[in-house]
């Protein structure tokens, strides 16, 4: 999961950061999380699957999610 990589380097650097994942990957994520030092940080959960949706049904999942995103990027702590 690089995106959870990703957003453990980000915040290591002082960058707030969080990653959108699809129900099926909530273990995976929880389990890179634990592995790269930061348990319980925040991200953002949608449906599974998400590629057979068409462009309309995956812009109304991000605006769905997109104060969630929102506020765990502006929040001093990621840790659900």
């Amino acid at each position: 999961m690089c995106s959870v990589h990703d957003t453990v380097e980000f915040e290591k650097r002082g960058i707030p950061a969080t990653v959108v994942i699809t129900q099926a990957f909530r273990a995976a994520a929880a389990f890179q999380f634990r592995g790269r030092g930061m348990p319980g940080h925040g991200y953002v959960e949608v449906p599974h699957p998400i590629s057979n949706l068409g462009r309309e049904q995956v812009r109304a999942l991000a605006l769905r999610c997109a104060d969630e995103v929102a506020r765990q990027l502006t929040e001093a702590d990621q840790t659900k």
